[in-house]
């Protein structure tokens, strides 16, 4: 049971990772302020990468 519920954590994860990384421009002209758009939408997409990583290696690593 328990390995199920962290493999559910890395799933949602990894879809929050793809989405940040799919709608970051959505997201910086919605949520944020500042002028400079590109700025904050690879900052958003490198987030995203990077959550995608993290909960890909937990669904890899629980056994």
């Amino acid at each position: 049971m328990f390995q199920l519920i962290i493999r559910l954590i890395g799933l949602i994860m990894i879809l929050i990772g793809v989405i940040l990384i799919y709608d970051a421009r959505i997201i910086t002209k919605r949520f944020f302020g500042f002028g400079d758009q590109n700025e904050g939408s690879t900052g958003l997409k490198i987030l995203g990468f990077i959550v995608a990583i993290v909960g890909a290696l937990i669904i890899y690593f629980v056994i």
